[in-house]
């Protein structure tokens, strides 16, 4: 049986916060239906950039007619592959400005101190300080990074607030190592392996 686009936006948004728990639910369906007239409109896009393509490349054919087919294939390809690649582009970077959202989650607690534990995991460091954005710092400076530092069995420092970006960044206290797991970065690392499923759900397609 087909899966429905929203079922696919869903596996897709599990993919980005796997850890998000049921109780995020009614928020990540306002976020499927946001992504859903993303969808629509890259599909729209693509079909008229699509048609133009193949106009061009009729256009082409007629006037380099002596050349080889296959040059000329290999042209039309290479067009939508950037073409392709610049609505890809579009959706992370939509995405990546709505991160911000992932803050008002009722579990963003939970997600917080994952990506603390991540951070000081890639430090592979005792000690560590912990700078982050406005809200989270907030978070953390209420208690909980020392509720974490305890159950981690490390020392833990509060650093500034982040100028940008949402989440934590760790570094070493001595400042020459730093591992940035904002939501950003997590979105970043994980962009390559996400490019063709996300690719294919704009299509329409079934993962």
């Amino acid at each position: 049986m087909r899966k429905t686009i929203d079922e696919r936006m869903q596996a897709l948004a599990r993919a980005v916060m796997k850890d998000a728990s049921s109780e995020a639910e009614k928020i990540k369906a306002d976020a499927l239906q946001k992504a859903e007239t993303i969808r629509s409109q890259a599909q729209q896009q693509a079909e008229a950039e699509r048609k133009q393509i193949i106009n061009h490349a009729r256009q082409e054919a007629s006037s380099l007619r002596s050349q080889n087919v296959s040059s000329t294939k290999l042209k039309v390809q290479m067009l939508w592959i950037e073409r392709r690649e610049k609505m890809l582009n579009k959706i992370f970077e939509t995405a990546s400005q709505r991160m911000k959202n992932i803050t008002k989650w009722t579990n963003y607690s939970e997600i917080v101190y994952q990506m603390v534990e991540e951070a000081v995991d890639y430090l592979g460091a005792k000690t560590a300080r912990i700078h982050a954005d406005e809200i989270t710092h907030s978070m953390l400076s209420d208690g909980m990074l020392e509720q974490i530092a305890t159950e981690l069995q490390l020392e833990l420092q509060l650093g500034e607030i982040l100028s940008q970006g949402t989440g934590i960044i760790a570094e070493t206290m001595d400042g020459h190592r730093q591992f940035d797991n904002t939501l950003e970065a997590r979105l970043h690392r994980l962009q390559d392996s996400l490019r063709s499923p996300v690719y294919h759900i704009l299509m329409g397609e079934t993962l």
